[in-house]
């Protein structure tokens, strides 16, 4: 099956139910499927072709699923982009995947075609009409049924996810439809769920634990998902009471948000269960939000490149808080040590995974792709252990990731931004611990000889140039930074430091 098959069949079976929600509007899988169809007809008359990667920039609103099977139908590959991201992040994915064609709403229209001014050959910039709750489709003249594109197979390149990596770079996940398709059925098989089931979509659909957990599995069951643009604590809890919701999914950091509002009058006694990714989430958080709100909270983990859910405490097994839970049916996963040996239950190495939803490999990074991807394992730079019953725990991260409120923050991104500045001579970005994120950036700054620069000048510099949620929380001009002899800068040496601010 493809992803486009997944909702046909569930438009076949739930027709008549609602599929969306937003606000006081509704779709239901019928009108999802026609919309869908259209726009996949106007997208070939504007020449899309059959893997074409098109991109799509939208919050969270029926037009993003829309526009998401749309492409799927025209026969393209579909690149969600980080509504976050400025001209020059957006730039780099455009050139990156060689994107011709953008969809957006007026919202992100002038910093896309901002974007679009400083690449090399021009990219088409569709600005849709989604106010309305669902998709107008006069800007890609779409009337009715156009050409049938090219057949989907499962082995087609679906999704490219951009997610940072070591290069300081986003790199593009390529995840096919069986990797996706794969992870679905997967995680059905630990997690009852069934069409009577209405989700809270709260987490951004550009990112790879909404887009599976909040979009694509809800659809391939043929239960409700309701949307929300972006997350405003009280109002998704009263979201939450107004349309019934039975599973809330979200990460750690809005697990923190909730906990720090005043006592409200909701009755939340429709949730069955809430779900927590993109980050580990603290037993504390957890064993209070429980005990304020009732709702039991299932920790996962997973990547972007493991399309993505890689562990879950089971819904209905043993639930271990401060795990990650097993892996999903179909999933390998070892520990092992440097040379890439297994090692023993309880012992703490790298953790690795095998399984049909592994990416096939990063856009035009072969090297990264054979980094990562070794005899079929994906080497994931998380450092773990598994107990005696197979569950995973997280113990740190082998990589600089800083993971700032379930988002990806690589130092050498936002290293290179800051370094660009003509007065900064040196830099390094290390991860400090936030009660809100989780974690946030703080910068070291050395300044070139002669210069001078505040720390609200580089924040100004860092706002026009980088997403908020990388742009770091403090700044610290020093002297020099530590480095090794070859001159590597010791991260450990700052982070500490960092640590106790």
């Amino acid at each position: 099956m493809t992803l486009l098959d997944l909702l046909h069949r569930s438009t076949e079976k739930f027709a008549t139910r609602t599929a969306l929600v937003t606000g006081d509007r509704s779709i239901t899988y019928v009108d999802l499927w026609e919309s869908v169809v259209r726009l996949g007809a106007a997208l070939r008359r504007l020449g899309v072709k059959s893997g074409e990667r098109v991109g799509l920039m939208l919050p969270n609103v029926p037009a993003f699923v829309q526009a998401y099977f749309g492409i799927l139908a025209a026969g393209g590959t579909v690149v969600p982009l980080n509504i976050q991201y400025k001209a020059e992040e957006i730039r780099h994915v455009l050139e990156d995947a060689a994107i011709e064609r953008i969809l957006t709403n007026r919202l992100f229209e002038t910093t896309i075609r901002e974007a679009c001014r400083q690449l090399c050959r021009p990219s088409q910039v569709i600005t849709l009409d989604v106010e309305s709750g669902g998709l107008e489709f006069e800007a890609v003249g779409a009337v009715g049924p156009g050409p049938g594109g090219d057949p989907m197979d499962p082995e087609d390149v679906a999704v490219c996810l951009y997610t940072s990596g070591t290069t300081g770079r986003p790199k593009g996940a390529l995840l096919t439809h069986r990797n996706l398709m794969s992870n679905i059925v997967a995680f059905h098989q630990i997690a009852p769920c069934d069409e009577r089931d209405i989700f809270l979509c709260v987490l951004p659909l550009f990112h790879s634990f909404a887009a599976t957990v909040l979009m694509l599995f809800p659809l391939s069951i043929g239960a409700r998902i309701v949307l929300e643009p972006r997350f405003v604590p009280e109002q998704s809890l009263r979201s939450m009471t107004k349309h019934e919701v039975t599973i809330l999914c979200a990460v750690p950091s809005m697990y923190t948000v909730w906990l720090q509002l005043p006592p409200l009058e909701l009755d939340l006694a429709s949730v069955r269960l809430g779900i927590s990714g993109g980050a580990p989430l603290p037993i504390e958080v957890l064993q209070r939000f429980e005990a304020r709100f009732g709702i039991s909270i299932y920790e996962g983990y997973g990547l972007t490149e493991a399309a993505p859910v890689l562990t879950e405490n089971p819904l209905l097994g043993l639930r271990k808080v401060g795990s990650v839970g097993k892996p999903l049916p179909g999933i390998e996963l070892r520990v092992v040590d440097a040379e890439g040996k297994e090692l023993p239950r309880g012992e703490v190495g790298e953790i690795v995974a095998k399984g049909p939803n592994i990416m096939r490999g990063y856009l035009n990074q072969p090297d990264a792709t054979a980094e990562a991807l070794r005899e079929g394992w994906l080497y994931t730079g998380d450092l773990g252990r598994q107990d005696a019953d197979g569950y995973v725990y997280i113990v740190d991260r082998k990589k600089d990731l800083i993971i700032v409120g379930g988002l990806n923050v690589y130092p050498r991104e936002v290293e290179e931004i800051l370094a660009s500045h003509p007065a900064v001579a040196e830099v390094a970005v290390v991860g400090i611990p936030d009660a809100t994120r989780g974690e946030a950036p703080k910068a070291y700054v050395v300044v070139g000889p002669g210069a001078a620069i505040s720390k609200r000048e580089l924040l100004r510099f860092m706002r026009e140039r980088l997403a908020p949620f990388k742009i770091p929380r403090e700044v610290e001009f020093c002297q020099s930074l530590p480095r090794t002899i070859s001159g590597k800068v010791l991260r450990q040496q700052l982070r500490p430091l960092a640590r106790k601010v």
